[in-house]
C-alpha cells in the first residue's frame, strides 16, 4: 500500500471514529439502562459521553482507537506530527482519567485516582484535546506548498468552519445555561465538525477533491 492512501485512511478512520462515539456511547447507556433500570435520572439530566464511561465500553473503546489512529498519524512535517501526537495523547487521557458523574465510585480510572482527581484531569486533557484538534484544522489542514485549486480553498473554509465550530463548542460549554444532555449535545456538536474535517481530508467526499 503506498504512503498516500495509508495517510487518506488513517484520516478517514480517525473521522469515521470520531463521528459514531456520540451515537454508540448513547446507544451503549440505553440498553445498560433498560437492561437493568439503574440509572438515576440525574444521570440523564446531566448526561455526556464521559458519562457513558461507566455503563457502556463504546467511549473506551472507540476513543482508545482514535487516539491510537493519532498518535500514528503521519504528517507532512514536524509541527503535524507534534500535534496530531499530542492529540491522541490528550485523547487517551480523556479515558484513562474519567469524569465524575452520578454513578461514579470513590476511586475510578487506570490508576485508581479519587473520583474529584480524575474529573480535574478529563477536562482538562478533554478541553487541550479540542482545542489541538482545532488547531490543526484551522493552521494545518488549511496549508499548501504550491498555489490552491478553487477545490482547495473550498476544503479550506470546511477546515476553518470546522475547526471554529469546535473551539465555539467548547466556550459554550461552561456558560451558565442548562438543559437535559446539554453536554452530550455540545460533545456530538464538536465530534461532527471533527469527523466532517477529517473525512475531508481523507477525500471521503469526492466532490471537494482535486481532480
Amino acid at each position: 500500500m503506498n504512503e498516500l492512501l495509508w495517510q487518506k485512511r488513517i484520516r478517514n478512520w480517525a473521522g469515521l471514529l470520531g463521528g459514531i462515539l456520540p451515537f454508540l456511547s448513547l446507544a451503549g447507556a440505553l440498553i445498560y439502562n433498560r437492561v437493568t433500570g439503574g440509572l438515576p435520572d440525574y444521570f440523564w439530566e446531566d448526561f455526556s459521553i464521559s458519562n457513558t464511561y461507566y455503563v457502556t465500553p463504546a467511549l473506551a473503546g472507540i476513543l482508545t482507537a482514535a487516539s491510537l489512529v493519532l498518535m500514528c498519524y503521519d504528517g507532512y512535517d514536524l509541527q503535524d506530527n507534534i500535534v496530531t501526537t499530542l492529540s491522541g495523547v490528550f485523547g487517551l487521557m480523556i479515558v484513562l482519567f474519567p469524569c465524575k458523574c452520578a454513578v461514579t465510585p470513590e476511586y475510578t480510572g487506570f490508576f485508581q485516582l479519587p473520583a474529584n482527581v480524575s474529573n480535574i484531569i478529563h477536562c482538562a486533557s478533554a478541553v487541550i484535546f479540542f482545542v489541538l484538534l482545532a488547531y490543526n484544522d484551522l493552521f494545518l489542514f488549511t496549508k499548501t506548498d504550491k498555489s490552491p485549486t478553487s477545490k482547495k480553498k473550498a476544503r479550506n473554509i470546511v477546515y476553518r468552519v470546522c475547526g471554529i465550530g469546535m473551539l465555539s463548542a467548547m466556550v459554550l460549554m461552561p456558560l451558565p445555561f442548562h438543559f437535559p444532555g446539554k453536554t452530550w449535545w455540545i460533545e456530538t456538536v464538536a465530534l461532527f465538525f471533527f469527523a466532517i474535517s477529517w473525512l475531508t481530508k481523507g477525500e471521503a467526499f469526492p466532490f471537494l477533491n482535486d481532480e
